[in-house]
């Protein structure tokens, strides 16, 4: 957990996260995240806005120490706090949130809140509040396997600044901006999306063994993609892959596991 907290901690995101910060009022959420000025995917997270001058940053995978002090550097004579929220914690469950639904969140910020995470088939309530126990939390490798299935990519430190948002299929979540003003990355991010260059996009795969994070994806004979990442599911395993769209319908593999497309999940947009 991050926090941004003072009267230009909302102009501030605005001009650094890859998302319409001004389009979330409080008491609402949406999906963002943080770019090289290449346009490369730093870090994905959901962005809470909890009070007019205060959000919080629910960090996926990347390092929340870090990535505070990363953003800090950028605050200059601005007005806010950038802190590594420690007392904060986050959990999950495969439920329907209570009264949260969609973008909108439930409860008080000084107790609690909850975040409807949930997509089609698959039913998901995310909970930040100080104390740990505050609700049951399923094993990790479950709740990484149903981001797979919705969408969500998980970005291991070797996947950190590798891919666009539109490589990683992030106008499904609606979580990155064409429209509003500048921040780092936004000229490569609309020149894509304007001039119509994205051709490539995630795909869902199974294995019946466990892909490598960062391996290529042979169709064919041919290494035409990259798997971003992988999660056990059950049986057997889940993987995002960075394909072109225009490929040939043949067999798929990496690294010999045999690869079987499947179709992502939609309701996880915010």
């Amino acid at each position: 957990m991050i926090s941004l907290s003072g009267r230009d901690a909302v102009a501030f995101a605005q001009a650094q996260l890859m998302n319409d910060v001004d389009a979330a009022p409080v008491g609402r959420w949406q999906w963002s995240g943080w770019l090289t000025p290449k346009g490369r995917v730093i870090a994905l997270f959901a962005l809470v806005r909890v009070a007019k001058d205060t959000l919080w940053l629910v960090v996926a995978d990347a390092d929340a120490a870090t990535l505070a002090a990363q953003l800090q550097r950028f605050v200059l004579r601005r007005q806010l706090k950038v802190e590594w929220r420690e007392d904060l914690h986050v959990s999950g469950r495969f439920a329907q949130a209570e009264r949260a639904t969609g973008a909108s969140f439930d409860g008080d910020p000084a107790t609690g809140i909850e975040l409807d995470v949930s997509g089609f088939g698959i039913r998901r309530t995310l909970c930040i509040a100080p104390d740990a126990g505050a609700h049951d939390a399923p094993a990790d490798t479950q709740w990484r396997a149903s981001d797979l299935r919705l969408g969500f990519p998980r970005l291991s430190p070797s996947q950190a600044e590798q891919w666009t948002p539109q490589m990683l299929s992030l106008e499904r979540l609606h979580a990155y901006s064409v429209k509003k003003g500048c921040y780092p990355g936004q000229e490569i991010v609309a020149r894509t999306h304007f001039l119509g260059q994205v051709k490539r996009g995630l795909t869902l795969f199974e294995a019946a063994e466990a892909p490598e994070d960062g391996a290529n994806v042979d169709v064919g004979a041919a290494a035409l993609g990259q798997i971003v990442c992988v999660a056990p599911n059950g049986d057997h395993w889940v993987a995002l892959a960075v394909m072109p769209s225009d490929r040939p319908d043949v067999p798929t593999a990496t690294n010999g596991i045999v690869l079987k497309e499947r179709a992502l999940l939609a309701g996880l947009a915010r």
